[in-house]
C-alpha cells in the first residue's frame, strides 16, 4: 500500500515523536510503501502494519481508536 509522506509525518506528530519529524522529512520518499520501506518506518518508531491500517481506515472513513 502506498502511503503519503504527509500522512506519515502527521502520525509522527500525533505520537509525539517530533524528534523524528525533520529526519523523516529528509529521508522518506513522497510515496511510501509500508512493506518496502518497513525498516525505515521502524527506525522512526512507526509500526508499518498499524500505519497501513490507519491509512486504509482513513480512506474508508472508518474512525480509528
Amino acid at each position: 500500500m502506498k502511503l503519503d509522506k504527509n500522512f506519515v509525518i502527521e502520525e509522527l506528530r500525533k505520537q509525539g515523536k517530533n524528534e523524528h519529524v525533520q529526519k523523516a522529512l529528509q529521508e522518506l520518499p513522497d510515496k511510501i510503501d509500508h512493506e518496502q520501506h518497513a525498516q525505515m518506518l521502524e527506525k522512526f518508531g512507526i509500526d508499518p502494519g498499524h500505519l497501513a491500517q490507519k491509512f486504509a481506515e482513513r480512506k474508508l472513513g472508518t474512525p480509528t481508536p
